[in-house]
């Protein structure tokens, strides 16, 4: 599955870059186009020409040295690659990517790549067990870097344990795996119509006053995100977000719950599948003030009406449709997750416990459980949004394959 996939080689400064030179003859052998970019301390251990002559191309260490004048090199190579590989990568450069720091050839160019990118570690055990090292590796997990994880063995500082790059014939694995899943992937949901709703609402009370949450709507947009990125045709009806609108979508913007709930009912009858991960108020004032309500020495009371419930409405319509719901809960998240299933005849729900680190409101990680009928449950460890994104997609399809275990109406 290498053949003819484009892999930037980005090696950083450490004993095992002899590891990443056998890596790169591995590549090249399996079919891929490889390109390597050094740091200084990297062509320390071993000189560039090693890598030009196994790679067959040109090798990359200085920012401002363009090799092709009609080009600006770390964009050219950015835009270039299908993954990111930074193999070794050690507890500097690790840190530099974490904090956004551009001041080399491989930095600027990971900055500036929209591929995925995989970060192999390599560096003694008490490094690698540092907690600003392990802060800055989940920093760049919840960016949506993955991680191949360094094996346990003796160590060139002379220590036994974790901290080992891992082996070039398993790196060469996980890539083969990679490219072979991504390829099957783009087409798992190729002639479906997915509809996803994001964000919050706000419910007004009067011209400068509404009720909200604490949505964001990253989880939303992720969704979106991966149903391009796996074939679909996409609408995503979003609450206020400030989050920019991923490239692909149709999009539409909405204010309140009602609004919401019609811009849904419009677009479900051709769904395929319906994603409702928008945190839509349960509850709205009765009553809209026309004008500002001035404050008064004596306690305010508003009354509250029942919104429409969205989720229930469209289990109740569905008939072709897929139909996923969320449930941000903070006890008893499986229990309520499936309660909800069965109420609202979902057919999938996707539940976190927002407590949890990583996994609230606002954060680019989430770690939650898919609860589908049948009361079959999955637990997905703590991944990126957009990662999330794409095993629900992925169990989703499994699942509309075996076919629902709740009647049609």
């Amino acid at each position: 599955m290498m053949q003819g996939k484009r892999i930037l080689l980005c090696v950083s400064g450490g004993i095992a870059v002899y590891k990443a030179a056998a890596l790169t003859s591995k590549l090249v052998q399996g079919g891929a186009e490889v390109k390597v970019i050094m740091t200084e301390s990297a062509r320390k251990f071993v000189a560039p020409l090693t890598f030009q002559a196994l790679s067959r191309q040109d090798v990359y260490w200085d920012t401002f040295d363009e090799k092709d004048s009609s080009k600006i090199a770390h964009i050219d190579l950015a835009d270039w690659a299908d993954l990111v590989l930074v193999a070794p990568a050690t507890a500097n450069m690790i840190g530099k990517l974490a904090n956004g720091i551009a001041d080399d050839m491989i930095t600027t160019t990971i900055l500036a790549t929209t591929a995925q990118v995989w970060i192999a570690p390599a560096m003694n055990v008490h490094m690698y067990d540092h907690p600003a090292v392990k802060r800055n590796i989940e920093t760049l997990f919840g960016f949506g870097y993955q991680f191949v994880e360094p094996s346990e063995g003796y160590l060139a500082c002379g220590y036994i344990g974790k901290g080992r790059l891992e082996e070039p014939e398993k790196v060469v694995e996980l890539v083969d795996r990679f490219f072979q899943e991504r390829d099957s992937d783009k087409k798992l949901l190729e002639g479906r119509k997915v509809v996803i709703t994001a964000g919050p609402t706000r419910e007004m009370v009067d011209p400068v006053r509404f009720f909200t949450n604490r949505s964001t709507g990253k989880m939303g947009y992720a969704l979106a995100e991966a149903a391009v990125s796996l074939g679909a045709d996409v609408v995503l009806i979003s609450g206020p977000s400030v989050l920019p609108i991923p490239a692909g979508v149709e999009f539409v913007s909405v204010t309140t719950a009602e609004e919401m709930y019609h811009r849904v009912h419009d677009v479900f009858p051709s769904a395929d599948i319906v994603v409702k991960s928008a945190a839509v108020a349960d509850y709205r004032p009765k009553e809209i003030f026309e004008d500002k309500l001035k404050k008064k020495d004596v306690n305010l009371v508003i009354e509250f009406e029942r919104t429409k419930d969205i989720l229930m409405s469209l289990g109740e319509r569905k008939t072709h449709q897929y139909l996923i719901g969320f449930a941000a809960e903070t006890t008893n998240v499986e229990e309520y997750a499936k309660a909800k299933l069965e109420k609202k005849r979902a057919d999938m729900i996707v539940a976190n416990n927002v407590k949890e680190t990583g996994s609230g409101f606002g954060t680019d990680t989430n770690k939650v459980s898919i609860v589908t009928s049948g009361g079959d449950v999955r637990e997905l460890p703590l991944l990126s949004k957009v990662e999330v994104a794409k095993e629900i997609y992925k169990e989703a399809v499994r699942h509309m394959k075996k076919g629902s275990s709740h009647e049609r109406s």
